[in-house]
Parts: structure tokens; sequence; C-alpha cells
């Protein structure tokens, strides 16, 4: 009899710990939810302002060697990824970019210099629950090829 109760009590500490592990679970499904919604929002509200900050920091990365960015041109789709590891989440827009060869840097001569590039910024939803840039740029991939290339770690969010 002591077996019985003994495989009993296993039993329901066991459905206990599941029923505690499916509602935790679920409610981080609607946080993340609302997370996502209320990010989607301030993304919007503040875009031209975060635009105007990622083109300020992407012009001062040297990236590309001997190039200065010239103009940028943002698309109106978002892309949204979340960081597997830390949920930080991601907005990608893709952009077109044209650059002009710095004086002196080795890049005058190059005729393709003056056609427009593909590329995707980068954006981040900070712990403080505001939109950052470092003016990263992912040059010749559009958003969804960019979080494919980086599916090790990013995991697509629906918005739909």
């Amino acid at each position: 009899m002591a077996m019985v109760q003994w495989i009993v009590g296993v039993v329901g500490v066991v459905g206990i710990v599941a029923v505690f592990i499916a509602v935790a679970r679920t409610q981080l499904a609607g946080k993340r939810r609302r997370q996502l919604a209320e990010a989607r929002l301030q993304f919007h509200r503040s875009r031209e302002q975060l635009e105007a900050k990622f083109l300020q920091k992407a012009g001062l990365t040297g990236k590309p060697r001997g190039l200065r960015w010239a103009d940028c041109e943002f698309e109106n789709d978002v892309t949204y990824a979340r960081d597997r590891q830390t949920g930080q989440l991601s907005a990608f827009v893709a952009m077109s970019i044209k650059f002009e060869a710095i004086p002196g840097g080795g890049m005058e001569e190059v005729e393709a210099v003056d056609n427009a590039k593909a590329g995707t910024a980068v954006f981040y939803y900070d712990l403080k629950h505001h939109w950052v840039t470092e003016g990263r740029a992912i040059f010749n991939l559009n958003p969804s090829e960019a979080v494919r290339r980086f599916q090790d770690t990013l995991d697509p969010v629906e918005t739909a």
C-alpha cells in the first residue's frame, strides 16, 4: 500500500509541475505579444528619429572602407526577430544606400561606387523599452534574408 501512495504522490507532484510550466509558458507568450505590440507602436512613432540616428551612427563606422555614406532610402516594411538567448527584440528595415568615395581612400577609381547598394538597417528594443540603433547595416541582404542568415541566434517574430 505504501508503494501505491508513493506513486500517487510522485504523479501528483509531476502533474502540479506540468500545470505550473504550462501556466508560465502561457503568461510568457502573452507578455511577449504585449511587448511586441507596444514595441511596434513605438517603432512606428519614432521611426523618423531612429532612421536619422542610424544614419548618423552608420556614417561613423567607416564601413565600407574608403567610402562615405551619401544617401539612404528606407523601405516601409519592418521585419522583427527575437534573440534566442536574451529575448531581445530587433527590427530589420530594408534600405538602399548610396556611397561616395573618400578622397585618398583608394575607392575613387571604382566605377561601382555610385551604384545604390541594398542592405538592412538593424534596430534594438532595449531594456528600458526604447528603440535604439548602433548604426549596424547588413549589406546585400534584405530583412528576411538577414534573419535567416542569423537563424542560429534569432527567431523570426510573427506580426500578423
